[in-house]
């Protein structure tokens, strides 16, 4: 995957991105540490992460995976020569501090590369379409930061594809920076909204595509397979009733059946899958222990061949 910019050379990426949704949450400071140096490591070298995380978690008032990112930089031997750190800016950060209009964007970067101890963001993300703001001002600042150096590419997450549209056809047309990735939510039970618009869009016009949810709250792993086994997890509620219905079983059955056949698991199966449809380009998955991380790398080097793909293909259509 290549990313773009005005004046920039490309920025080189790993096909597969660490989610750092989990840093400092769910897997503290010691653990995040070791999970980034396994990462390069394992020969990946790409991160994404949000000034927004953990804000969910309880005492927590976002910025906490930034600044553990930050800490882990610091201690150098080339770390910040080997990864390339993607954040984001949009989500509410509490006291006013949403969207993306200037300001928000101006102040939020200046604490993002305070926090990640960086004098550059690689990639810098709307988290979220802002539709109160303008797409020619969200650019336009952007395009200041790219101009300062302060960031190399942009992109947009969660952004419709008539919205995605304008926002390309606007760079396009003032001359400035454009959107080069896309975070859409994408795996093989969520297909519908990203294969009908958005997948061909980014296509057409060479956008990066960093789907997240791969896994689907962890439901394609297979370990949430009754309601019981979901009331075990904190996110079990949301998967029960999204996930756990018929379609939904019918796709692990198939994970199953595949992951039996090559010798693998669910979770790197469906991994893998996502990996294999055109237009994807580095699928963000997350990892809160180094076995789960071995498992991401595995998922990462599987080859699925054209019986698992047609196979998993039939099971997670939507009829």
């Amino acid at each position: 995957m290549q990313l773009r910019s005005l004046g920039q050379s490309p920025l080189k990426v790993s096909p597969l991105c660490l989610g750092g949704n989990v840093f400092g949450w769910t897997a503290d400071e010691k653990t995040s540490f070791s999970l980034l140096d396994a990462w390069l490591d394992a020969g990946f070298n790409f991160v994404d992460t949000a000034d927004v995380y953990s804000r969910w978690a309880p005492g927590h008032a976002g910025g906490e995976s930034e600044t553990v990112i930050g800490k882990w930089l610091r201690q150098g031997g080339g770390r910040r020569e080997r990864v390339v750190i993607a954040t984001k800016v949009g989500l509410d950060m509490g006291e006013g501090r949403t969207g993306l209009k200037p300001a928000r964007i101006r102040e939020a970067v200046e604490a993002s590369l305070r926090r990640l101890q960086v004098d550059c963001i690689d990639l810098y993300q709307a988290h979220k379409d802002d539709e109160d703001t303008p797409l020619e001002e969200t650019l336009e600042a952007f395009g200041a930061l790219v101009k300062e150096g302060k960031v190399r590419a942009i992109g947009a997450s969660n952004y419709s594809a008539a919205r995605l549209a304008q926002a390309l056809e606007a760079s396009q047309r003032l001359g400035l920076p454009r959107y080069e990735s896309l975070q859409p939510l994408y795996n093989l039970y969520d297909r519908a909204v990203f294969e009908r618009e958005l997948q061909p869009l980014c296509r057409q016009h060479g956008v990066g595509v960093m789907s997240f949810y791969a896994l689907a709250a962890g439901f394609l792993t297979g370990k949430y397979r009754s309601p019981a086994d979901a009331a075990k997890s904190p996110r079990g509620a949301n998967t029960t009733a999204k996930y756990l219905n018929e379609r939904g079983l019918r796709i692990l059955a198939a994970l199953d059946e595949v992951a039996g056949r090559i010798g693998s698991t669910p979770g790197q199966v469906a991994i893998a899958w996502v990996m294999a449809q055109p237009g994807l380009t580095a699928p963000i998955a997350s990892a809160s222990s180094l076995a789960q991380l071995q498992e991401l790398v595995a998922a990462a080097r599987l080859q699925l061949d054209t019986e698992a793909l047609q196979a998993l293909d039939a099971a997670s259509r939507e009829t």
